[in-house]
């Protein structure tokens, strides 16, 4: 068996990094894809590699020079015309190798696990196509399989349709081909395109011609959980060093990136905190059936997303406004309130991250998991100099949660000190019997204008890709000062649509936080059981967690997520943690809690 590799091409949308090389030159964590793959090729048994070159050519040969020749005999197929021609061409110019025995066809732009080789090469069937099942960030030649797995079509850009993509697999671009296949359909088809058809087509076009006669003889190969990637710009290079870091770099990778996992199929993302069972597969119908209007229009201005905010959480349109994410608001509302914050550590930090440390009182609690009541709030600021103080309740990391008359109580006591309350309660609906912990009220607000509600719709509602979150205060000074710096449009029109539809679903909303309720319940009894951790009661959608075992938090955080792909999160370098061996553990649904209670249990074993 042979392999022959395309890389001729020159990988514009790559930009600088194929300025002077060709995009097989390119490095991911420091090494060369086509080191790489050459590294992979020479463990197999293969009596040659042909690499078809072009673009820089002299360059590659260069750079490959002979470190090669104890391992692999590899040869050279020039394309002088690679500027204007494509793969198709490239192709047909070592077809006369694919002839004379065996081959592997793979093109360079693609980094995969070793194992990948091993899995068409070991296979008996002597003419198959790496596939994987079509994921979005995926692009190019799909094909479409029958109960057999034979291909029975090939499907371009412009032939793809969304509303078949569950039956989509995409090509991989590694394939295998035996000497007769190449001889009696491959080779023959593959000339006569490029008579018929030019030389600036791609090969797979050749193989959907074969795929439409009777006995095609071209099967597919599923990869499953495999890993590989295409690397055809700057966004799949850096996608790519994510998936392949080394074990002690991944994890720290992927933090970096503060979101976006779903470009990372398969990962279970126990960090970020949202609702798992809503919105409710009819209410996500109703936007995606309006998607076309909301995308190509105007959403509506601060005033009447003010209006529709008013309606959808009961609050009086004059002490609500909306924001692009509870964040924009946050940040709004800390470069207005002058003076020292009390707040509580360990603590969610995007409001001690928007003042000067020297504006920072902090108070640790020194209860067991970071319990804390408003006696203890008291006890703590009573004495100290701050102008506004910070409670999330539920508190994040912790899930310590102060109850509706308590939270009243500290608000009357930061009135008579004259301190802006700030209460969070982006994750009150999560407590038990939470329709009646809110502090959007009408009748509180007014009582205590020195209170500030902050709600994020992400976490509740489970729509953080809305970037959608409200602040409501019956203090109009310094409302007016917020909306000042907001701009008009600071909505997008997904956003003012689901606030505008909610009252519809609303039933809907009340059961998935019943349902969620109980979800927390069976989780946190897993957990325990696990002997890993220490869990501590939690009214939020995450759970505080210390680990009891001889792990760290960076070690069993690195073990989930390379071993079992499971992104928690280290709290150990939050405030107030001071090193100490914590997680904070979101709750999702039960398919997903089953499989981090067994990855835990397994990494116990």
């Amino acid at each position: 068996m042979q392999a022959i590799i395309l890389a001729a091409g020159m990988g514009k949308r790559l930009g600088t990094l194929t300025k002077e090389n060709t995009k097989c030159m390119v490095s991911v964590n420091g090494e060369k894809l086509i080191d790489r793959l050459l590294r992979q090729l020479s463990q197999l048994s293969l009596s040659k590699v042909v690499i078809v070159v072009g673009y820089e050519a002299q360059k590659l040969i260069d750079y490959i020079g002979n470190r090669y020749d104890n391992s692999l005999q590899i040869e050279y197929v020039h394309n002088e015309v690679y500027y204007k021609t494509n793969n198709i061409y490239s192709l047909m110019l070592a077809s006369d190798r694919m002839v004379e025995e065996d081959t592997l066809l793979i093109e360079s732009d693609l980094i995969f696990d070793d194992r990948l080789f091993s899995l068409i090469t070991e296979h008996p069937y002597p003419n198959l196509a790496l596939v994987a099942k079509y994921q979005s960030w995926m692009d190019g030649t799909m094909v479409q399989l029958n109960e057999e797995n034979y291909i029975v079509n090939f499907i371009t850009k412009s032939a793809f349709k969304y509303e078949d993509a569950d039956t989509y697999y995409k090509t991989v671009n590694i394939y295998k081909f035996s000497k007769e296949f190449a001889r009696n359909r491959y080779v023959p088809f593959l000339h006569a395109y490029c008579k018929a058809m030019g030389n600036n087509e791609y090969y797979e076009q050749v193989l959907k011609v074969i795929t439409y006669l009777d006995n095609s003889e071209l099967k597919a190969l599923p990869i499953g959980n495999e890993k590989w990637y295409e690397i055809d710009d700057i966004q799949d290079l850096d996608i790519a060093e994510c998936i392949f870091a080394e074990d002690n770099d991944k994890l720290a990778k992927i933090n970096s990136r503060y979101g976006g996992y779903w470009r990372f199929p398969g990962m279970i993302d126990y960090c970020y905190l949202v609702n798992p069972y809503f919105p409710t597969r009819r209410m996500m119908d109703e936007i995606r059936s309006n998607f076309d209007t909301l995308l190509t229009e105007y959403p509506s201005g601060l005033r009447v997303n003010s209006l529709i905010a008013s309606k959808c959480f009961k609050v009086s349109q004059q002490y609500i406004i909306p924001g692009n994410g509870a964040a924009e608001l946050i940040n709004i509302l800390m470069n207005t309130l002058n003076g020292k914050m009390g707040v509580m550590v360990p603590t969610f930090e995007e409001y001690v991250n928007r003042k000067c440390k020297d504006d920072i009182e902090l108070f640790t609690p020194s209860k067991d998991g970071f319990r804390y009541d408003c006696v203890d709030i008291i006890n703590h600021f009573n004495d100290k100099n701050i102008s506004s103080l910070l409670i999330i309740n539920p508190d994040n990391p912790s899930g310590n949660f102060i109850p509706k008359d308590e939270i009243i109580n500290l608000a009357e006591w930061c009135k008579e000190k004259n301190i802006t309350l700030i209460v969070d309660e982006s994750f009150v609906d999560f407590s038990e019997d939470y329709m009646n912990n809110t502090l959007l009220d009408d009748t509180i607000l007014n009582n205590y204008q020195n209170l500030v509600v902050i709600k994020s719709i992400s976490k509740s509602f489970g729509v953080p890709g809305l970037r959608l979150g409200i602040m409501a205060s019956a203090n109009s000074n310094l409302t007016d000062s917020v909306k000042e710096k907001l701009a008009i449009w600071n909505l997008n029109s997904y956003a003012e649509f689901f606030m505008q539809i909610f009252s519809k679903h609303e039933a809907d909303y009340h059961k998935a936080c019943n349902r969620f309720i109980e979800e927390r319940k069976f989780l946190i009894d897993g957990l325990n059981k696990t002997s890993i951790l220490k869990v501590f009661p939690s009214q939020a959608n995450f759970l505080l967690c210390e680990i009891v075992s001889n792990h760290t938090a960076k070690e069993l955080a690195k073990e989930l997520l390379c071993s079992y792909n499971i992104l928690i999160k280290d709290c150990s370098g939050k405030k107030g943690f001071n090193g100490r061996n914590f997680i904070r553990l979101a709750i999702r649904n039960r398919e997903d809690n089953i499989k981090l209670i067994e990855a835990l249990n397994s990494i116990n074993k």
